[in-house]
């Protein structure tokens, strides 16, 4: 049986992609308070990445490395909905699923930490 949904091609699979995008983005703001905390730091850290940045080089770093942020948070929170999906038991394979992809959040957020202190630090010696 083949899927409904892969049927779609040119305009329309790229307008109803688009559409599953933004309503991702919107599940993601409404039930996950650290995607949402994110959000407001990435309203003032990306604007601010053009004042602070001196070169486009460093404003896309900047801007990346938020966004990677964000990225890095909603698969974290793609894989928490299906491990809890599967079941809410507690099981070692379904920990360690979680734990692994926590690490990858936080690594994300010291890499923007780090980046944005060095940007700062360069900025203002």
């Amino acid at each position: 049986m083949s899927n409904p949904f892969k049927g779609r091609t040119g305009l329309d699979r790229v307008i109803r992609a688009t559409g599953y995008s933004f309503e991702g983005l919107k599940t993601a703001y409404l039930g996950e308070s650290a995607f949402r905390q994110e959000t407001w730091l990435a309203v003032i850290l990306i604007p601010s990445a053009f004042w602070v940045g001196r070169t486009w080089v460093e404003v896309g770093l900047l801007v990346g490395a938020v966004l990677l942020v964000m990225i890095v948070e909603l698969l974290n929170s793609g894989i928490e909905a299906a491990i809890d999906r599967v079941s809410f038991e507690l099981h070692d394979l379904s920990k360690r699923a979680k734990d692994l992809a926590s690490a990858a959040v936080f690594l994300s957020l010291v890499l923007c930490a780090g980046l944005w202190g060095a940007a700062l630090w360069h900025r203002f010696p």
